[in-house]
């Protein structure tokens, strides 16, 4: 297995691939700053590892916000956070057995 990603980057994946689509959803569900969690997003698309899109600007502007990217987890995302989870799960404990990555 190539390396682990970062327990940071392991809670933002999984946040994703639970739901949370979009920066600010993201950082409520993790409880990471947005000055780590933008990064991590950064890094995890240029590594293929998540997708991202923009909103149609319509949207946003009938909400009278900015402008949304969600984001979304590859195939190759699955499976790199399964094996990182699992890898987290054997040396520390970190991720009870129940946990399981849904796509």
């Amino acid at each position: 297995m190539p390396r682990p990603l970062s327990l940071a980057a392991v809670a933002v994946l999984q946040a994703i691939a639970d739901g949370a689509r979009y920066g600010f959803d993201i950082m409520d569900v993790t409880d990471l700053a947005s000055g780590t969690v933008y990064p991590i997003l950064s890094r995890l698309e240029r590594q293929d590892l998540a997708s991202a899109r923009w909103e149609a600007a319509r949207t946003a502007q009938r909400e009278k916000r900015p402008p949304r990217r969600y984001y979304d987890v590859t195939n190759a995302g699955l499976k790199v956070l399964a094996e990182s989870i699992e890898h987290y799960r054997t040396v520390g404990g970190l991720f009870p057995s129940t946990r399981r990555v849904q796509g």
